[in-house]
């Protein structure tokens, strides 16, 4: 199907790809609820707190692509994207580094310091390629390795080894995740008001929820 750019008038303001726009906040609304539910004590393991910053800072850039990206694009220049899809290289940074978090009590020695180091370089790096190209494709590159290799890599080791529940429901949540991106990429659409944008938000915010329920799974690893 051809990607047919839809839009509606509100307020007489020009409301660009509506439906998009509103699958976007949806999986804002998911990421905030995730943010709200996940609670923070003293003993609270270092990966959880990370995985509800990784949720917040999820929810803030699906809003700003929703808003800025899609909903205003023939009013913003398209600069105006950039400051989102940094956003969510963040927040793909925070879940790689819960992951190697999680699984550092049972790794060998220095291993999850080499992963943990390696995540700053790649995010470092990445961002700067980003920056300069201006290039979404690298930010998809960044968020399927962070998930692929290194936050499936990771659960799975544990779950191999502790049979924890958390980490099975995390490794759903990047099997969700992964379709969706093949929906994207292949520009899987059911109608010009549902497109290939609009499907995989809706399994994004699907993944989001998933990665919650193994979050709060996590607590009792070892």
């Amino acid at each position: 199907m051809e990607f047919v750019k839809t839009s509606t008038d509100i307020f007489g303001i020009e409301i660009m790809e509506p439906m998009t726009v509103a699958t976007d906040l949806l999986v804002s609304a998911v990421c905030l609820y995730a943010f709200t539910k996940i609670k923070i004590v003293a003993n609270t393991l270092p990966s959880i707190r990370l995985l509800k910053y990784y949720f917040l800072t999820l929810a803030v850039s699906t809003a700003y692509g929703g808003i800025i990206g899609h909903a205003l694009q023939n009013v913003l220049s398209f600069g105006w994207k950039v400051p989102g899809w940094l956003l969510s290289m963040m927040a793909i940074a925070m879940i790689e580094r819960a992951a190697i978090l999680h699984a550092q009590p049972i790794l060998r020695s220095g291993i999850g310091k080499f992963f943990a180091i390696l995540n700053i370089i790649e995010l470092i790096g990445l961002i700067s390629v980003v920056l300069l190209t201006l290039n979404f494709f690298f930010v998809e590159a960044h968020a399927a390795y962070g998930l692929l290799a290194i936050v499936s890599s990771f659960e799975l080791f544990i779950y191999i080894k502790t049979k924890n529940e958390g980490s099975r429901l995390l490794l759903i949540a990047v099997i969700i995740s992964a379709i969706a991106a093949t929906v994207h990429l292949m520009e899987l659409s059911i109608h010009a008001w549902f497109n290939h944008l609009d499907l995989s938000h809706i399994l994004m915010a699907m993944a989001a929820y998933v990665f919650y329920l193994g979050t709060i799974k996590i607590k009792g690893t070892y």
